[in-house]
């Protein structure tokens, strides 16, 4: 993700227009790093999916995913539809966590212009398609731990279908700024699940495995705060950063270089101990 230095004015000194490129320098590359851990993160959670759900799934072993006694709803005897709608939804996530961040990794070097526009139709299908089948399962099947848990899913959801129409009309109307931000918005919405996941198992590595504010049926205070904080407060991060990258002087982009670097280290921290502690484990014991 690379920035546009702010255009300094004639009577600027050379020392200025120095700072502010260093600031925009270190913004940069702190964005950077972010994106390289997330990367590695989402491609963690891909395995544990495709190594799990997506092989029972295209094996027509659906049973198999009860094998997770975390899921609130995964295999029920003759729910047809509704299995259908999670074997849907674990094959959707594939794609769309590969499809993002081969999507961001393509519009940084125009020789994959093409693969760029197909890739990214394809990410905004199945975006939306992923957020459809979640609905489904939340409000008819009942695959939620209670109804704050499934509104906040829910308006994850409608997030991810929101921003997808919105990116792809304004690449259709070729105004690709804004199409950039658009598309930026959702993939952090559409990586709610992951931040969600790495934010928990985070959280209790980082109390000695104890659940603070977590409780058996999702409804401490940290259950419930985090069912919301997993998308809005990556989004929240992601306006400011654009709104700094845009308008800011030196020290602003200093502090938000910063800011992102400390939430990389938070995030990385989650990404390991959810792939540490319980991914990989998960998966050693049943073999794969």
């Amino acid at each position: 993700m690379t920035i546009a230095i702010p255009q300094v004015s004639a009577t600027g000194s050379t020392s200025t227009r120095g700072r502010l490129a260093r600031a925009n320098a270190a913004l940069d590359w702190s964005a950077r790093l972010w994106f390289v851990t997330a990367l590695l993160g989402q491609w963690a959670f891909l395995y544990y999916i495709a190594a799990f759900y997506d092989a029972a799934t295209l094996r027509g072993d659906f049973a198999a995913w009860s094998k997770n006694t975390f899921l609130l709803k995964g295999y029920v005897a003759g729910d047809t539809v509704g299995n259908l709608a999670f074997a849907t939804h674990v094959l959707l996530a594939a794609i769309v966590t590969f499809g993002g961040t081969l999507q961001l990794i393509s519009q940084a070097n125009a020789r994959f212009a093409s693969i760029h526009r197909w890739n990214g139709r394809l990410f905004v299908l199945t975006a939306i398609a992923g957020a459809t089948s979640g609905l489904f399962m939340i409000w008819v099947r009942g695959s939620r731990a209670n109804f704050t848990a499934g509104l906040a899913t829910s308006l994850d959801a409608l997030l991810i279908i929101t921003f997808a129409v919105l990116a792809w009309r304004a690449a259709r109307a070729r105004t690709f700024a804004t199409h950039r931000r658009w598309a930026l918005r959702t993939y952090i919405a559409a990586n709610g699940v992951w931040f969600q996941r790495i934010g928990v198992f985070g959280w209790i590595v980082f109390n000695d495995n104890v659940a603070v504010g977590m409780t058996k049926v999702f409804d401490g205070w940290f259950d419930l705060s985090w069912a919301f904080g997993c998308y809005l407060l990556p989004l929240a991060v992601l306006e400011l950063y654009l709104r700094v990258s845009d308008t800011a002087g030196p020290r602003g982009r200093y502090v938000m270089a910063g800011s992102i670097l400390f939430l990389t280290a938070v995030m990385g921290f989650g990404a390991y101990s959810a792939y540490t502690f319980v991914w990989r484990p998960f998966l050693w014991r049943l073999g794969v």
